[in-house]
């Protein structure tokens, strides 16, 4: 089910027509809030209420024109003046391709710079999301770069990646923030742990590396993105038992799910941040959220009932 579900996301032939499907629109709304911006700045103050700070990242990758990422920055720049506007505790995640970077480099920098800074205003951090294993390099090292310039830069690095403990020793001396994902593409066995069990081991690993990291003095940012309440309690018990508090580990889930063990989690003492994602080029994304979890789909199938 899995496989078949990133193969249907990969597909463009289903992105183009299965938006169009009324049930198809009706199911997204479990993981996001409205294609617009205003409907996820409207759920973060929803979520403000329980004490749950927001991540918001405008849908949208692999662009075919540069005009088109130069609009996207743009667009950030206008939800960091809603931000600020609203007073929210809200942070942004960009995708490098969503700004450009299989069109020109150079100005992809430029614009993560800026976007960057403007998060530094509000005393936030712009994230730098993750895409598949052909950008994984590129992302990394880009992140490097602008992680020199800019010390409020985060990234997100996926754990079922048989290369991230290293990515994660790489990164360790810039004092990153990063945001630890199981990953949801679908990649070949040579780089990628294909059974849940061994990215759950694998999650639990990389975890533990940053919580020791964080207990030898390094300013690492350590954000938990798994909608497993059994692992983030695990990890949680792990580092204190080392002496680094929950208050450490920011516990990073999608708009729609489990959305009452949030709320505990921040009762709890969790930093408990909610990534909303809207947009209108919402299938791919869609489809790795099901494919993360096959249950999902019996979600989907119950939209055909009036």
């Amino acid at each position: 089910m899995r496989r078949v579900l990133l193969w249907m996301a990969g597909n463009v032939w289903l992105r183009d027509r299965v938006p169009r499907l009324w049930f198809a629109r009706r199911a997204v709304r479990r993981f996001m809030p409205g294609e617009e911006a205003s409907a996820a700045l409207d759920a973060a103050e929803r979520f403000r209420r329980h004490g749950i700070a927001t991540l918001l990242t405008h849908l949208g990758e692999n662009l075919t024109r540069i005009e088109e990422a130069d609009a996207v920055a743009a667009h950030y720049e206008g939800v960091f003046d809603e931000i600020a506007r609203r007073g929210l505790d809200a942070e942004v995640s960009v995708k490098l391709t969503q700004l450009g970077l299989d069109l020109d480099e150079a100005r992809t920098c430029a614009h993560a710079r800026r976007l960057a800074e403007r998060a530094g205003e509000l005393g936030g951090v712009l994230w730098i999301d993750m895409e598949g294993s052909p950008y994984t390099e590129r992302t990394v090292a880009l992140y490097e770069r602008l992680k020199a310039e800019r010390p409020n830069l985060g990234i997100a690095l996926q754990a079922y990646l048989r290369r991230t403990a290293a990515d994660i020793e790489r990164l360790l001396p810039l004092d990153p923030a990063i945001r630890l994902v199981k990953g949801a593409y679908a990649e070949p066995e040579s780089i990628a742990w294909q059974r849940r069990a061994d990215v759950d081991r694998s999650f639990v690993a990389l975890a533990r590396q940053l919580v020791e990291a964080r207990r030898a003095g390094r300013n690492v940012r350590i954000g938990l993105g798994t909608h497993d309440v059994r692992l983030i309690e695990h990890i949680a018990a792990r580092a204190a038992a080392i002496g680094v508090e929950r208050d450490r580990l920011e516990v990073q889930m999608l708009y729609g799910i489990r959305e009452d063990q949030q709320r505990r989690l921040a009762r709890l003492g969790f930093p408990v941040r909610n990534l909303i994602a809207y947009g209108e080029h919402w299938y791919p994304w869609y489809m790795r959220r099901l494919a993360e979890r096959p249950a999902n789909v019996l979600f989907v199938l119950r939209q055909l009932v009036p």
